[in-house]
């Protein structure tokens, strides 16, 4: 497909002509109601400046063709800058600039190529599922229409001669003429429409050939009727229809069953501080808890969860995790914020609008935007199959048809249409999606939360992993603190209290944990240096809290433990000691990725930990300390130069620009409402110790994955054969073709099933047994 674009040039299409095609009649008018602001808003799930996103639902994705078709709409039309599609849901997420298109326009492009959108306001506002009711219509037609003809061509069966030659031959004929109608242009017209939609705009779909093979069984037969060649292939023709119907209903039933279980994300673990309406209580929430006219607390770097109105606080927001687009926007007191926003400026306070869906976030975080800067660790056998695969099926099929034209002309238009059913790659598009989509929702129920399947892929080819350490392997809520330095004043405490309230440092939130209540005040100013430390001020007073170099420390004295110093108003005033706390199960956890992986940690953090972490971890471990941010991303890109393919495990903070550059980066989560887009997935804390089983799920699905290739391979070269050889007829081939589809499915969703339970819930140190 890709090189049929631009073998075409069809990428700068618009930039040649202004108005390079007249909208077609049927189009005109129909959407209309698009250009309704009060409709627009109702449909738009985000504005801001020149760029729009809206989620539309499109019925007729079906196929990875389809996928991606849609995720290269920018290649149509120049205003849109990305587009997503989710396969379980019929879904596409479109990024356009309003400054060049309207919706009006985006969605007219979808028609026109094929994909008309589903619009509707009541079925958007409740969140309702899509039925797709037409198949239902259509399988009814087909199945009557199919029956209808079965019965018809009895005579032409048990040769009936007298009777039926002299009298009902030519009756019976056009009757089955007349049902074979509806069947090809009403209950085959998805597969005739967008072959043609396809063709016109110089796309090769997998629908051709299916439309081609009714086609062609549809003109053979009327023109055997016509001429009175024979009785032609209408029972035939009207079974395919309706196996090729009910074998899409099936999918979908099966899909819809399987659903991925994506809402796996709304169990994402994501908590946000909710304020009590008399301003002295701050507990964390989940975020779905969030209601309408919630008072909430973002702090510097944490994503605004829901719409919402601002009221206190200096807000600027970062909207790239949205739309891509870095630039910060401030906004005042009494702006509206879009959920996704990433607020850059020490705390505010919000007011929510309205309750959240949390799979919106996760929209966000899997969003194309942000996958730009991975390196391709793998290619994808799927895409690089079905790309060719039509043109291929098409030369099989003319090469078989005009040998049997030569050899037994009464079998060749048999052979060509079952050629053209027998060979849907359908078995083998589904294949990858369904066992990723069953991984991702196994490991969702146990607190795993993946940007997208690609990241199981990655995960299996991993051999070197490294881990950060506070936040990551030491638990921050239990740690013991000590202060040590001259007593600080309470208007000091008050500001150091409100400072650390801002951040979402685990070493910030660990001490802010522990200082005693103070008054809340809004910061007149706040800043936050990466692996340094945080700056405060209000009023006349100021405060530094971080490392002893960042906060001048004259003595400069090393510390052994985790340590933070404290200066106000640019004076020294002491520091916090640590005493870290790890993980529950770090050591076993080491052990037996030691003995499959080469492990690491790597911290920003002194040497004060290092004997101990080597009395409990492998000798094999290596200890980085020391390591600047930028020092962690350029120690990755070593390994990688040596090809090591490198997993980093995070706290999601300092360590992003890390986490964005290893091939798969995971940030741990504590119920903390901030997580960036560098990372590829999100552990649960409390998970922590399942990563080695998490892995080897991972590489399992990979085997379960080639070993289904494998098998269509087989059934698709068996096919042919039949086909090729003229003992297959279309409709045998229409019966098979989606009974293929569905035994991969089962095979896959099976093993992944089994492989998943039996490995995860495994007795202890039988890891390397299985």
């Amino acid at each position: 497909m890709y090189e049929i674009f631009f073998t075409n040039n069809l990428s700068c299409y618009y930039d040649l002509q202004s108005t390079p095609g007249a909208i077609p009649k049927e189009l005109e008018g129909k959407y209309d109601y698009l250009d309704n602001p009060d409709i627009i808003e109702r449909l738009i799930e985000f504005s801001n400046e020149n760029i729009q996103i809206i989620t539309l639902y499109i019925p007729h994705i079906h196929c990875s063709s389809c996928i991606w078709i849609l995720e290269n709409l920018h290649k149509l039309h120049t205003s849109i800058s990305a587009s997503q599609v989710n396969f379980p849901k019929k879904t596409v997420r479109v990024t356009f600039d309003t400054s060049k298109t309207t919706l009006k326009e985006i969605v007219t492009l979808l028609n026109s190529i094929g994909y008309e959108p589903y619009i509707s306001l009541e079925d958007y506002s409740k969140g309702n599922q899509h039925i797709n009711r037409s198949l239902f219509y259509k399988l009814g037609v087909a199945g009557f229409a199919f029956g209808n003809v079965m019965f018809l061509s009895f005579p032409e069966y048990f040769e009936v001669s007298e009777y039926w030659l002299e009298q009902y031959k030519h009756v019976f004929r056009w009757l089955m003429f007349a049902f074979s109608i509806p069947v090809v242009f009403y209950a085959g017209q998805e597969y005739l429409i967008s072959a043609y939609k396809g063709l016109r705009n110089n796309i090769l779909n997998i629908d051709v050939p299916i439309a081609l093979g009714i086609l062609v069984l549809f003109i053979r037969s009327t023109v055997e009727i016509v001429f009175d060649l024979g009785t032609g292939f209408f029972d035939s023709l009207t079974g395919l229809v309706f196996f090729l119907l009910l074998g899409k209903f099936f999918q979908q039933k099966t899909y819809t069953f399987l659903s991925f279980e994506r809402d796996y994300k709304s169990y994402f673990p994501i908590a946000v501080t909710r304020i009590s309406s008399d301003q002295k209580l701050e507990e964390n929430i989940q975020v779905y808890e969030i209601k309408e006219g919630d008072r909430l607390l973002i702090r510097n770097e944490e994503l605004i969860p829901v719409d919402s109105i601002l009221i206190n606080g200096n807000a600027r927001i970062d909207y790239s995790f949205v739309t891509g687009e870095s630039e910060p926007v401030s906004k005042r007191s009494g702006d509206k914020l879009f959920a996704g926003g990433k607020q850059m400026n020490g705390a505010i306070e919000i007011e929510a609008l309205k309750s959240v869906e949390q799979s919106y976030l996760t929209q966000l975080w899997s969003n194309d935007i942000f996958k730009k800067n991975k390196a391709d660790s793998f290619t994808n056998l799927t895409d690089m199959v079905s790309q060719y695969f039509t043109i291929i099926i098409l030369c099989i099929a003319v090469i078989a048809t005009s040998y049997w034209l030569f050899k037994d002309a009464s079998k060749a238009i048999n052979v060509f249409t079952a050629v053209l059913i027998i060979a849907c790659p359908c078995a083998l598009a589904l294949a990858r999606p369904f066992a990723f989509g069953n991984v991702l929702r196994f490991f969702g129920k146990h607190k795993f939360y993946l940007k997208n399947a690609e990241v199981i892929e990655q995960m299996a080819n991993a051999d070197t992993i490294l881990f950060d350490k506070t936040g990551t392997i030491t638990v921050h809520k239990k740690n013991n603190i000590e202060y040590h330095g001259q007593p600080l004043s309470h208007t000091e405490e008050a500001l150091l209290k409100n400072t650390l309230r801002a951040s979402n440092h685990p070493l910030s939130r660990s001490l802010y944990d522990t200082l005693a209540a103070h008054e809340i005040m809004t910061l007149d100013e706040y800043q936050e240096y990466i692996g340094s430390g945080i700056e405060g001020k209000h009023a006349e007073n100021s405060i530094k809290i971080g490392s002893t170099n960042f906060v001048e420390n004259p003595d400069n004295e090393k510390q052994l433990n985790t340590s933070v110093h404290i200066s106000t108003n640019d004076n020294y005033r002491g520091h916090f000691i640590f005493y870290n706390q790890y993980r529950k199960g770090l050591e076993n956890l080491f052990k037996k990725l030691s003995s499959t992986y080469e492990v690491s940690i790597i911290s920003g953090d002194n040497q004060g930990e290092r004997s101990y972490l080597q009395k409990i971890l492998p000798k094999t471990t290596s200890l980085l300390f020391n390591q600047k941010p930028k020092d962690k991303l350029n120690h990755i890109k070593n390994l990688q130069e040596n090809d090591r393919n490198v997993m980093m495990i995070g706290d999601g903070l300092n360590d992003a620009g890390a986490l964005a550059q290893s091939n798969v980066g995971i940030a741990i989560s504590e119920n903390v409402n901030v997580f960036s887009p560098a990372c590829d997935a999100i552990l649960d804390a409390s998970e922590f110790e399942k990563i080695s089983d998490l892995l080897h799920i991972s590489k399992k699905t990979i085997r379960v994955i080639k070993s289904s290739f494998i098998i269509s391979f087989f059934y698709n070269i068996i096919g042919l054969y039949f086909a090729v050889t003229g003992q297959l007829s279309p409709i045998v081939a229409a019966i098979l073709m989606p009974l293929s589809s569905i035994s991969i499915v089962i095979y896959v969703t099976v093993l992944t099933n089994f492989m998943s339970f039996k490995l995860y819930h495994k007795k202890k140190g039988d890891v390397e047994a299985l």
